[in-house]
């Protein structure tokens, strides 16, 4: 196969008129007949916006064609052809220790999904215990919270099938430099289970919640297909050792379940479970992490940033998605100050996971078709900031602040324009009723939330940001609290065998402090089965 890269043509195309424009394209640049047949697949797309609102669609694709021809056309050394090739995935099955239990899955986010799917295709037939409950009946607790029911503290944003990425944008980036195919391969995954083909190819992929919630249960399908177990409304209270070495799992505070090989993949929200792991004396640390804000702009505003003077009939026409944005600055104190989790055209959702306590996030469904975008705008925080010592600290000032953030609401998510926080106003002008939160919402002086400090650095950071997209940081910018669940505040110490301080107990995720998103859970899912498998022989094999 050939690769061609950089094939540029102007935005306008779309649909099967879109492929034939390519089509014509990369035949100008091989010389060949428009007549002729020709097998290619799209392998990287993006838009170049560079000399808006004159628009380009950027391709890199794959050619296949007859090997002599491929042979002459690399000796005419064409820019931007090369011969192709691609990493693909293998799991590395290897183990020769027995388990005496099948291993045990703590947890059914993206790292506890990938983990169990990697293991249940390879003959390890794993158990997975979810605190949660199974998508249909989560979605239904999710809705109803957001209608004004009281929170499920065990069935939330938070908790169930999926995890926290489930209810989010389901964008699908990583910043993990992964030489294995790791990556392509969590994406073939979510493509064989649904998710559009688009993915495999797009610079910014994203899912969507809707189209995600439906691909999850399609995995957690093939996982029990294989041979494995996923068990919901089943939370991990406790453990069991003898000697430093795991010996099985206690579930709902009765049930013992033996196990040699338990993976923690307990999600950024687990406070109970950190608090458990931390009177049993399992190691953790602290770990840097973010708080601040979620920020609403109209999304023609951002769209009108990215693409120059483009109307949104004008960008449907030219097959352009809900523009997005990634902004990062550093303030006069140092501190950083970044966007995190950009949803266009999406919603900020009430994202509580417990009681008399409030946190929010972003969600967009697949369309992208709010009127509004929004993302985090959030500072990095370390122990200096909270003045915390022990592993638990972080998580103790997120509890403080959701708590504050839950009393300035009055249970409701605290909403403020931007402007009234910027010029100290008391009273906060009113709301529009168009804007795109999910859940109760109401107007509140936002300015006492944070400690002064950050809340002097945040007006910094969206002043800064104003500089790079005019009007963020005016009259039509919202901004909601409190985002605090950008990642986890602990990290559950693991070596390079990816065992913690209790043999036979591996920590992996979001969680345990190893990832930062869906890709990159998912990625250190399977880097975890992976190392159970370089120590074990599948269970399903087993003498």
């Amino acid at each position: 196969m050939l690769s061609i890269t950089q094939i540029k043509i102007e935005c306008g195309h779309g649909g099967k008129s879109g492929i034939a424009a390519l089509e014509n394209k990369i035949k100008k640049i091989l010389r060949l007949n428009s007549g002729d047949k020709l097998d290619f697949r799209i392998t990287k797309h993006s838009v170049d916006c560079r000399k808006k609102p004159l628009l380009f669609d950027v391709y890199n694709v794959a050619v296949k064609l007859p090997d002599s021809l491929e042979k002459k056309l690399l000796a005419r050394k064409i820019t931007g052809c090369s011969l192709y090739s691609e990493k693909k995935y293998v799991f590395p099955v290897s183990g020769s220790e027995s388990l005496t239990e099948r291993p045990v899955i703590i947890g059914f986010g993206p790292a506890g999904i990938f983990a169990a799917l990697m293991l249940a295709d390879n003959g390890y037939r794993p158990l997975v215990l979810e605190r949660g409950r199974c998508m249909a009946k989560r979605t239904e607790d999710v809705e109803k919270f957001w209608s004004g029911s009281m929170l499920n503290e065990n069935s939330n944003i938070q908790f169930g099938e999926g995890g926290a990425g489930t209810f989010s944008d389901g964008k699908l980036n990583t910043l993990v430099n992964d030489r294995e195919g790791r990556d392509r391969a969590v994406l073939e995954q979510f493509v064989s289970a649904g998710a559009p083909n688009e993915i495999l190819y797009e610079g910014k992929p994203h899912i969507g919640t809707d189209i995600l919630r439906n691909v999850i249960s399609e995995l957690r399908h093939r996982i029990e297909n294989s041979g494995g177990e996923v068990r919901f409304d089943s939370s991990v209270t406790s453990l069991t050792e003898e000697n430093g070495k795991i010996t099985g799992v206690v579930v709902n505070g009765d049930e013992k379940i033996p196990a040699s090989v338990v993976i923690l993949a307990p999600g950024h929200s687990a406070r109970d479970t950190f608090e458990e792991l931390y009177r049993e004396g399992v190691c953790l640390e602290q770990k840097d992490f973010a708080i601040g804000f979620r920020v609403l702009h109209p999304q023609s505003l951002i769209d009108h940033d990215q693409y120059g003077t483009v109307s949104e009939d004008d960008r449907r026409a030219k097959h352009l998605a809900p523009a997005s944005y990634k902004l990062a600055a550093k303030t006069a104190s140092g501190r950083g100050v970044y966007s995190f989790c950009m949803c266009p055209g999406g919603y900020v959702v009430n994202a509580s996971s417990e009681r008399n306590m409030l946190a929010v996030n972003g969600m967009s469904y697949y369309g992208r078709g709010s009127a509004q975008a929004n993302s985090a705008i959030v500072m990095t925080v370390s122990a200096k900031d909270y003045g915390g010592s022990a592993p638990l600290d972080g998580m103790r000032f997120q509890r403080e602040l959701e708590r504050k953030c839950f009393a300035i609401g009055e249970g409701n998510v605290p909403v403020e324009r931007f402007n009234d926080m910027e010029d100290g106003r008391e009273d906060p002008s009113d709301l529009p009723d168009d804007l795109c939160i999910k859940g109760a919402y109401k107007k509140a002086d936002l300015s006492g939330l944070l400690p002064a400090d950050l809340t002097i650095d945040f007006i910094e950071g969206m002043r800064l940001f104003d500089r790079k997209i005019k009007g963020f940081a005016g009259s039509e910018a919202f901004i909601a609290g409190l985002e605090s669940r950008t990642s986890s505040p602990v990290r559950i110490t693991r070596d390079n065998d990816f065992v913690s301080s209790i043999k036979g107990l591996y920590p992996c995720g979001e969680g345990a402090g190893y990832a930062g998103g869906i890709m990159s859970a998912a990625m250190d899912g399977i880097k975890t089965a992976e190392a159970v498998a370089a120590k074990f022989r599948p269970f399903a094999n087993k003498e």
